[in-house]
């Protein structure tokens, strides 16, 4: 499942348009590039409803706000709500600040999204209205563990059934879920949590993978995460004692690059819930 997931995004090369934050634009256009998907990147209110309609999907980042970029995700994803075209949301540092925290839940409420994407505290603000983070981190206390796992799991399948979207939880355990079932993924490497920009670039590529799988947008939110954690695993494999967190992120695109479906399908590890 994961295999052809993966296969359908090179397949087809979505074009994906970003509205995301100018501290990991780069990475996202880069991991987009890695999975054979493609990136646009338009932010100005004159042109993000003309970008969004040449696109086959819209994503969401609110990593770093200002009134223009507010405005233009609305304009943006009303014109892909028009059209049908997935919609992910990723809420970076809901909680942080009211306006976040305000801007997080408009776009959830007024757009038809098909998915959300973020840390545990940021999708608990999304769901409950309030929530603690530590920045753009999630806070220790809501950070999922072997114990709270399938509490956590039935939480996203509730906000998933109230949303209607595919809820992505990720963090050292990755939850994804719709209102029936949730796959609990456990790829990844501790080192990803050093560098900055992990979570946008798997949003950039969750979205390319639902856009390639529409029809099964929480097995492709799934595998994307799994392809991630996959190629966390394997990047870290391959550095030397003189490679650092800047070149750890440069192998986790080219882990991207490289991975295939049979590789993905053989060493993603998950349950389902």
């Amino acid at each position: 499942m994961f295999q052809e997931c993966l296969e359908e995004v090179r397949k087809k090369t979505p074009l994906v348009h970003n509205i995301t934050n100018y501290v990991t634009v780069n990475d996202c256009a880069n991991i987009l590039l890695a999975c054979k998907a493609s990136p646009i990147m338009a932010d100005d209110v004159e042109e993000v409803e003309e970008i969004t309609a040449i696109c086959s999907g819209l994503n969401l980042n609110i990593g770093t706000l200002n009134q223009r970029t507010i405005q233009a995700m609305k304009l943006a994803g009303k014109k892909a709500g028009q059209l049908g075209h997935p919609i992910l949301l990723d809420p970076v540092g809901a909680g942080a600040s009211a306006l976040r925290t305000r801007t997080a839940r408009e776009l959830l409420e007024d757009l038809k999204i098909s998915a959300v994407r973020g840390n545990s505290s940021e999708i608990k603000t999304l769901a409950l209205g309030t929530g603690a983070t530590r920045g753009v981190d999630a806070d220790i206390s809501d950070r999922i563990t072997e114990d709270s796992l399938e509490k956590a799991a039935a939480f996203a399948k509730a906000f998933s059934k109230k949303t209607g979207a595919v809820i992505a939880i990720t963090g050292a355990i990755d939850i994804v879920a719709d209102e029936e079932k949730a796959f609990c993924i456990f790829n990844g490497h501790p080192m990803m949590s050093s560098i900055t920009g992990t979570g946008c670039q798997l949003s950039a590529m969750m979205t390319a993978y639902i856009c390639a799988n529409p029809d099964r947008r929480t097995e492709a939110a799934a595998a994307a995460v799994a392809a991630m954690g996959v190629c966390g695993e394997k990047a870290y494999e391959s550095l030397t004692v003189q490679d650092g967190n800047t070149a750890y992120r440069s192998r986790i695109i080219d882990q991207v690059f490289h991975l295939t479906g049979e590789e993905l399908e053989k060493r993603a590890k998950y349950k389902l819930l």
